[in-house]
């Protein structure tokens, strides 16, 4: 089956659980590949801040961690949880480590590169996606746009507002 939107598509949580994103259907999503010893790591503090003001109009913020890029992930689920909860106080959805580029990311950033192109495909930490409410690719944005950005902040504020 040919997977059409973001809600097609399954990721194991770091609690163990898995997340099924048709639950979030007709809901904005938002989808970032992280690291815990990057130098972009500190936009886990404007992601919590966004996932704070905007999570009552539907957003749903999912951090996927990797180690692909240059290996600046934690090994352990317990590790990343900690280090999220301790120094960010972070609420939103982490999902376990994760392959995000190449032929082993996992299913849900092939389709992530596909739908933006070739030039959507992480090339850092800190890519970020934003999935309409229809489950389609809005926009995204490389690891240097900050969440706390004019130009993010109007993206997540359209699809956040449109119903």
């Amino acid at each position: 089956m040919t997977k059409k939107t973001a809600y097609d598509f399954d990721l194991p949580l770091l609690s163990g659980k898995t997340i099924n994103l048709n639950d979030y259907r007709g809901k904005p999503l938002l989808i970032v590949n992280t690291a815990s010893r990057c130098k972009f790591t500190p936009q886990y503090e404007d992601l919590q801040d966004l996932w704070s003001l905007y999570r009552n109009w539907g957003l749903t913020i999912i951090a996927v961690p990797s180690g692909d890029f240059g290996g600046q992930e934690y090994d352990s689920s317990e590790e990343i949880k900690r280090f999220c909860s301790t120094r960010y106080n972070v609420g939103f959805l982490l999902s376990q480590k994760s392959h995000v580029k190449g032929q082993s990311a996992i299913p849900l950033f092939h389709w992530l590169s596909t739908q933006g192109g070739i030039l959507a495909q992480p090339r850092w930490n800190f890519y970020k996606y934003i999935i309409n409410r229809q489950g389609k690719l809005y926009k995204w944005f490389s690891s240097i746009t900050r969440p706390s950005s004019k130009r993010f902040i109007n993206a997540i504020e359209r699809v956040s507002y449109d119903m």
